[in-house]
């Protein structure tokens, strides 16, 4: 019954929209719904089913693109606590033991294995056998393991993660927050001193990114689901505010990506993918917090992010280019920006009822599914090389290629 109601309900949450009009788009919906939940379902996860699991424990931190492990690579933080988000929703949506266990085997390891037990928060990565790799401390990985807990919390009810969940939440609030600028300080030590660089590739010189405020965003909404604390309540509304008036530039609809302490822009770039994902993640938050006046604000803002990347990023075929650095394309055209796309362009239907939105997101669809969807092994490849045709050489998962976008995008498509 619990599938059966998944899978008809969401039909007649149709926007109103006049005649003609409202047929099209219902006929658009249930095509795009059918396909991206038979992906999901038949493509996606059974590859993590069938490769991820290490007989060591936990998930292999590298497959090749036929699901191959390779035995002795590291195991990212951030991967495992994407698993974990993504098995436990798939969970809450299906209702399906298999994605239970896996779910509550990326949970035990995670917080046995990832979790300092000395200083807090979590480790980058750790070896193939479980031991500690990089011990530094990343804002970006603690908020995902923040999302991973706060959603097992909610698909299991498992007090546990929930309390490791608000565990975390409490160390970054004491350690990371920066209580004279507002948000959240990129990179510390192991034991949340000064770092020698900042950012999780050692390279970089910005105190604080919009890329790590995206996903403590999202990290804290998640919880605040499951735990609606009034202090994760003014946290969460500040970091939306930091959205509104210092990382989002409303003259451009771009945000900052790279930024010091006092919010001072230090490069100029436009990330397709990532404005297209905060055009919906922000109205998630705002929606969470059951805040009216800050929806309506938010939604407006959100129009105009999608017609910004609509316009510049949004290639005629369906695909959304990667990035502009100083007014330069750069980068291909990878897996997770289409996957936000299609979320982005589905979402600005929904609140708008303009039926070129969600033809923009079948669009995007049909570019993923002829150009990313690897009907031979499962999953999605990871991008397209310079030859136009699908990379076979890149692994199907590594620390940043994970289930959570793909998986994500149908999951969003397909729930109440």
């Amino acid at each position: 019954m619990r599938l059966f109601l998944f899978l008809i309900v969401p039909l007649l949450l149709v926007p109103a929209v006049p005649g003609n009009a409202q047929d099209s788009s219902e006929a658009i919906l249930r095509a795009l719904r059918g396909e991206t939940l038979e992906n999901v379902q038949s493509n996606i996860l059974p590859f993590w089913e069938r490769h991820a699991p290490d007989p060591r424990g936990g998930f292999y931190g590298t497959l090749g693109n036929d699901g191959t492990p390779v035995p002795g690579d590291p195991k990212g933080g951030v991967l495992n606590a994407r698993i974990l988000w993504t098995f436990s929703r798939a969970y809450e949506l299906f209702g399906k033991e298999e994605y239970r266990a896996l779910a509550d085997r990326a949970q035990a390891y995670f917080l046995r294995h990832f979790i300092d037990p000395e200083f807090g928060g979590t480790y980058w990565s750790v070896r193939a056998d479980g031991s500690p790799l990089d011990t530094e401390k990343q804002t970006y990985g603690i908020a995902f393991g923040i999302y991973g807990l706060a959603a097992h919390s909610q698909a299991t009810g498992s007090e546990e993660s929930l309390q490791a969940a608000i565990g975390l939440y409490r160390t970054l609030e004491a350690h990371a927050f920066d209580p004279v600028n507002g948000g959240y300080v990129e990179s510390f030590t192991r034991d949340w001193q000064t770092p020698e660089r900042f950012g999780y590739d050692g390279e970089g010189t910005a105190t604080k990114t919009m890329n790590t405020h995206l996903h403590v965003l999202e990290a804290y909404t998640q919880l605040y689901r499951v735990w609606p604390d009034a202090g994760l309540e003014r946290q969460l509304r500040a970091v939306v505010d930091l959205f509104l008036n210092r990382i989002l530039d409303r003259e451009t609809w771009h945000q900052r990506l790279f930024l010091t302490d006092d919010w001072v822009n230090l490069e100029h770039i436009d990330s397709y993918g990532h404005d297209m994902e905060l055009s919906w993640l922000l109205p998630e938050a705002a929606e969470a917090l059951g805040d009216e006046p800050l929806i309506r604000e938010i939604r407006a803002i959100a129009l105009h992010l999608v017609d910004t990347q609509m316009r510049e990023g949004w290639n005629k075929d369906g695909s959304l280019l990667y990035e502009r650095k100083d007014g330069q394309v750069t980068g291909g055209l990878e897996w997770w920006p289409q996957a936000e796309s299609v979320v982005g362009f589905f979402h600005a239907w929904q609140i708008s009822a303009d039926p070129r939105y969600l033809e923009a997101a079948d669009k995007t669809w049909t570019w993923i599914r002829e150009n990313l969807v690897d009907e031979e092994y499962g999953e999605w490849y990871g991008g397209l090389g310079p030859d136009g045709r699908p990379n076979t050489r890149r692994p199907k998962v590594n620390l940043w290629k994970c289930p959570y976008h793909n998986s994500r995008m149908a999951f969003e498509l397909n729930s109440l």
